[in-house]
């Protein structure tokens, strides 16, 4: 597991390109078997996403299950394509037929492969939906709706010409409208002949409104989709590429990502080209991977590396989640540079004009999916638009590794990376003599600081006791002193030590950081512990106070002297090390 992710409210667990196999060992340990969701009543009460958050997971839902076969189909057709080009498959041989079926049933029969899934996501019986699908892709109706006479079902219902191979919105409509009609046939059906009382009012009720009325607005709304987008794509195609590039690891972050899919899907099947969302995702992808590769060379840190330039490959290769959870969001800078190598090079493809003719999941692998099929041959597309697809992946690749390969050094200059990345770990404060049982010492690194300098009033007044600061340049922080570790806060923001003479003493981490809720702080000691000075009791991530806007100034403060109104004196203030004495 590389990450745990609060998102779009729902917990998203980053494994990396290893689900099916954890999947599978999870049913295996746990003695589960894989079936169908159990409906939790309590469960929809409680979901406190928004509407768009659901109706994305609808969408997600719907699609999720038919992309490997949409995938497999269209990467067929790619090869093909490229085996075609190659003068090695010629077509109308049987060779070529056969294949040709095997590329292109799973786009003909799109609406039976979705019925399936709306069936689940609308509850309702597969095989009744399933054989709606049918309906509309059935040669007879095919024949009657492409004939020259009006059609009319039971003589007055008139039903619209329009072409459902391949469609995706008909069906959707159609399940959906169908899965009430089921739900209310199962009520007022008696018991004894809801057998075959629902499945007939089903098929018959929702076939008939699907061919009158859905099935129309479906064909209308697909048909306005191709509009827009054709003319997006003749008028300003450098337009969506360059935003999809920019933006979609946000758009993959919040889970609506999930947004693009049917319209891409919907490209594919039925003007069997795509601009919309297969260029500027695959910029997208392969940026990130990019960027994460340059942290993997720049960082000195053996665990970064590791996982930046495994999860930079996997990222290049169409899968994202690993590198953008594990290394791009945790640094933030390759982010931005994945962001602007995608935006660069989904720029390059509008320009371009570069469009993918099959499915599969953005990378290098689906590269042949740039290779012209025989039914986009009249549109004008050459092989031309696959060597743009290569310039554009080339150029997303170079910019983002450049960017984020220059932003490791800007981010290490300002103190934004932990010692670790930078090789540091090793050139550490030597270990201090043993402190006497009256010092009190530098809880950190950085530079010490009288209370006048402290950002936060209370400290600043002294109003819990004579108090310094330290602005501590990374995230140990040590026992002040010899002593029982008498208190410790559970979000580690905050311990206090109990001297052997009697002396309190209060170590403050960061000003406001119990908002943090103990993000970026781990506790290495428990209440009760006998400590000593120098001795590490708390590793924070300065880097996240940062980013939460918070100061990172560490207080000590003598909150019950042993001898009550005695001050201690401290040493000049300035640059100290972790350990070190600072009272004299």
């Amino acid at each position: 597991m590389l990450s745990v992710v609060n998102a779009g409210g729902q917990y998203q667990i980053v494994i990396g390109p290893d689900v099916p196999q954890v999947y599978q060992e999870v049913i295996q340990l746990g003695g589960f078997s894989a079936s169908a969701p159990v409906d939790d009543p309590e469960a929809e009460k409680e979901d406190t996403r928004s509407a768009l958050s659901k109706a994305l997971e609808g969408i997600a839902s719907i699609f999720q299950p038919i992309i490997p076969a949409i995938t497999g189909a269209g990467l067929m057709k790619a090869i093909m394509a490229l085996l075609s080009a190659m003068g090695v498959l010629k077509g109308g041989t049987q060779t070529y037929i056969i294949l040709n079926a095997m590329a292109d049933a799973a786009f003909y029969f799109l609406p039976i492969l979705l019925a399936e899934s709306c069936a689940r996501k609308f509850k309702c019986n597969v095989g009744t939906a399933m054989a709606l699908a049918g309906v509309l892709v059935y040669p007879a109706m095919i024949t009657l709706l492409k004939g020259a006479d009006p059609v009319r079902f039971l003589s007055f219902l008139p039903v619209t010409k329009a072409t459902y191979t391949s469609s995706v919105i008909p069906i959707i409509l159609g399940v959906w409208f169908m899965s009430i009609v089921e739900h209310w046939a199962q009520k007022v059906s008696p018991r004894a002949i809801k057998f075959f009382s629902v499945p007939l009012l089903s098929l018959f009720v929702g076939g008939t409104v699907t061919l009158v009325v859905l099935g129309p607005i479906g064909a209308w709304v697909s048909d306005l989709i191709n509009v827009f987008f054709t003319w997006l794509n003749h008028t300003i195609p450098w337009v969506v590429p360059t935003i999809v590039g920019i933006f979609s690891p946000l758009l993959v972050m919040t889970g609506t990502h999930y947004g693009l899919i049917p319209i891409g899907t919907n490209n594919l099947a039925t003007v069997k080209w795509d601009t919309v969302v297969g260029p500027g995702m695959l910029v997208s992808n392969v940026a990130q991977g990019a960027a994460g590769l340059a942290v993997g060379l720049r960082s000195k840190n053996a665990d970064t590396k590791q996982q930046a330039s495994s999860s930079g490959l996997t990222a290049v290769l169409g899968i994202t989640e690993p590198v953008l959870y594990g290394i791009n969001l945790k640094f933030t800078f390759p982010l931005y540079a994945a962001m602007i190598g995608g935006g660069v090079g989904g720029l390059y493809l509008g320009i371009t004009r570069v469009a993918r003719f099959a499915g599969g999941s953005p990378g290098l692998l689906v590269l042949p999916a740039y290779i012209p099929t025989a039914d986009v041959a009249p549109l004008g597309y050459t092989m031309a638009n696959l060597v743009n697809a290569v310039i554009g992946v080339v150029i997303a690749m170079a910019v983002a590794f450049a960017v984020s390969y220059v932003l490791f050094g800007v981010w290490a200059k300002k103190g934004k990376l932990d010692p670790a990345e930078l090789g540091e770990t090793e050139a550490e404060t030597p270990a201090a003599p043993a402190a006497a049982d009256d010092e009190i010492v530098a809880v950190a690194n950085g530079e010490l600081l009288p209370a006048e300098k402290l950002v936060d009033k209370m400290f600043a007044e002294e109003s819990m006791g004579q108090t310094v600061g330290i602005e501590p340049k990374d995230g140990r922080i040590v026992s002040p002193a010899n002593g029982t570790l008498e208190m410790v806060f559970d979000t580690g923001h905050a311990f206090s030590i109990r001297m052997k003479d009697g002396t309190g003493l209060l170590i403050h981490i960061g000003v406001d950081t119990v908002n943090l809720n103990g993000k970026g702080f781990k506790v290495l000691k428990k209440q009760g512990d006998t400590v000593k000075a120098g001795e590490a009791i708390v590793e924070v991530d300065l880097n996240v106070i940062k980013d939460a806007g918070l100061s990172a100034q560490t207080m000590i403060v003598i909150s019950e002297p042993a001898v009550e109104g005695q001050l201690a004196k401290f040493i000049e203030f300035g640059p100290v090390k972790a350990g070190q004495r600072i009272n004299k």
